[in-house]
């Protein structure tokens, strides 16, 4: 049996070789489309789905109800309890769950070809059967409550909470997606119902397929799995909004001789016609790792902290550009120096030829190797939906990065990388 379970999970493991992939779109009698890329190598099957609108219309007395919904949908649905949908998962080594997030919620299945029926059937019933049963949601409960304390003591975590508060105050993202104590211990099971039937519909659904899977079969799983969800569902809109926390330091004050910190200012949506000019803007100022001027000027030439990057975060009603950086508490005020000042010199100078050219080649170059898995592929294929690029993205993404001009990347950086506007958020006892 140890033996059988090892051969399974080897073949899970096998990647997609990272060469070109046809992506076609499959269309099912009943109107649900799907992205498929097939690859009959491995009998392995990966989809990935999403439904758009996430965790931010939670009540905000319920903060945190789309995240208790992700973490239940496999803890029982139609005939089987708990134990029993969990059991059918090991024993078929069917890998399935659900995540939610500010602007979606989605949801993940992967199995080997000869356990397709029963992967299908169980993903099906998660969606429109939950069970949502006395026993699991309250272990459920007691997880996350567990796990916001454990988040309330993690300064990483504390940063990020406060950032979101201050940049969107007044806005639904101003919440964290994982709730709060007094929110989540709030949530009941009709709570939980009621979100089912308003999220889980039809008219938000993005499908995407990896594998060993015909159109002609895909077709039909479609309408198998999720034909029986509501055609539409009750979830308001959320209004964009800019990200506006104020110039300056937020300070969490806490007993560590570490100090960790976030940075931030308003960046743009994924629609933004300057995304790719920004994009390879962003690898040189702070995205690059140990190829981008942050980590050169704040951790290599004076040591002064453990790491410090940036990256670009749009989210569908608006955008942020985000930093980080942790570093001894004495030696906290001449990073944040030195970072503003290398958004400074990039917004005055822009980047070298080098920088620009040197970007652009690593940027497509090591495009293929972060898809090496179905998985993996089929997350971009979601993603790909959801920012509506287009089902030939992947044929024409190298081309638009390959097309930023030194006056583009000038541009975006004028636009964009405002020293004086940058927002910190620190997490210590910081020396200034």
């Amino acid at each position: 049996m140890l033996g059988r379970i090892v051969v399974v999970l080897a073949l899970l493991l096998v990647s997609l070789p990272a060469a070109a992939v046809t992506v076609e779109k499959v269309t099912s009698a009943k109107g649900i489309e799907a992205w498929l890329v097939q690859d009959h190598s491995n009998p392995i099957i990966a989809m990935e789905i999403a439904f758009k609108g996430g965790a931010a219309h939670d009540p905000a007395a319920k903060s945190g109800l789309a995240g208790m919904m992700a973490a239940l949908l496999d803890e029982g649905a139609g005939p089987y309890d708990s134990q029993a949908f969990q059991q059918i998962l090991e024993d078929k080594v069917i890998t399935l769950g659900f995540n939610a997030g500010r602007d979606s919620f989605a949801g993940h299945l992967k199995t080997l070809s000869e356990n397709k029926d029963a992967a299908f059937d169980l993903f099906r019933l998660s969606l429109s059967q939950p069970r949502f049963d006395k026993e699991p949601v309250e272990r459920i409960r007691g997880q996350l409550l567990a796990g916001l304390m454990r988040e309330s003591q993690d300064p990483g975590a504390q940063a990020s909470r406060r950032l979101f508060e201050t940049a969107f105050a007044g806005h639904a993202y101003a919440r964290s997606p994982r709730g709060a104590v007094e929110t989540v211990k709030t949530i009941q099971v009709a709570d939980l119902r009621a979100l089912a039937r308003a999220q889980l519909t039809r008219d938000r659904l993005v499908v995407a397929v990896v594998g060993d899977m015909t159109p002609d079969e895909l077709a039909r799983r479609l309408d198998e799995v999720f034909g029986a969800l509501p055609a539409t569902g009750t979830l308001g809109e959320i209004s964009d909004v800019a990200a506006h926390a104020p110039a300056g330091l937020s300070l969490i004050p806490k007993d560590n001789p570490q100090t960790t910190a976030l940075f931030v200012l308003p960046g743009l949506r994924r629609d933004d016609p300057q995304w790719y000019a920004a994009y390879v803007v962003n690898y040189i100022l702070g995205g690059g790792g140990f190829a981008s001027r942050l980590t050169e000027e704040v951790r290599e030439k004076r040591g002064l902290a453990y790491s410090v990057t940036s990256y670009l975060s749009p989210l569908a009603h608006s955008g942020m550009i985000i930093g980080s950086v942790a570093t001894e508490a004495s030696r906290f005020g001449e990073s944040v120096r030195l970072i503003r000042q290398e958004f400074r010199r990039m917004h005055d100078e822009g980047p070298t030829e080098k920088e620009l050219a040197d970007a652009k080649t690593y940027l497509n170059g090591s495009f293929p190797l972060s898809q090496d898995s179905t998985t993996a592929i089929a997350a971009l294929l979601v993603q790909m939906q959801v920012d509506k690029l287009g089902i030939d993205f992947l044929d024409r993404r190298a081309a638009m990065i390959e097309k930023v001009s030194m006056d583009d990347a000038r541009h975006a950086a004028k636009r964009l990388l405002d020293a004086d506007a940058l927002s910190f958020v620190a997490v210590g006892r910081p020396v200034p």
